[in-house]
């Protein structure tokens, strides 16, 4: 296997604003649903606990991902959709940062961490819940330039 050489170099870079806002959902039982739309969750309010796991990530996701340079944020903005058609929950993270490297694995990171906060906190009426659809879908910024999911 060859030696990947560590962290890109980004020292050439510009510095400029960077958004990136990414979406993912976890699939509930009716029972779950049922106890988090009527906020009555035993271990505590589902949609405030998983906001705040998503801004840790966020600020952590250096920390996790090995190869993920620090990032300074300017902000972080988490938003939950409830569809009782499925059920489900959709959770939307867009981050902001002024610097010399995209914000695209902060997103994804507090999309994960918000959607592992929504199962742990609902486990205890079942086991019957998916993760799904993680994605980034949107991304402006840097040299790459802006970035839309077409779906």
């Amino acid at each position: 296997m060859k030696d990947s050489g560590g962290m890109i170099d980004i020292s050439g870079k510009s510095i400029t604003v960077r958004i990136a806002t990414a979406r993912g959902a976890v699939r509930l039982s009716c029972k779950a649903f049922d106890v988090l739309q009527q906020g009555a969750c035993q271990k505590g309010d589902v949609l405030v606990t998983a906001r705040i796991a998503a801004i840790q990530a966020v600020k952590s996701t250096s920390t996790i991902i090995p190869m993920c340079h620090p990032v300074g944020l300017e902000s972080v903005d988490v938003s939950f959709d409830l569809d009782e058609t499925v059920p489900r929950v959709v959770v939307t993270v867009t981050v902001r940062s002024c610097g010399k490297t995209g914000v695209e694995m902060e997103a994804l990171c507090g999309v994960s961490a918000a959607c592992l906060t929504v199962y742990d906190m609902l486990k205890y009426t079942g086991q019957d819940m998916t993760i799904e659809q993680i994605r980034l879908m949107e991304k402006s910024g840097g040299r790459s330039g802006h970035y839309k999911r077409s779906d």
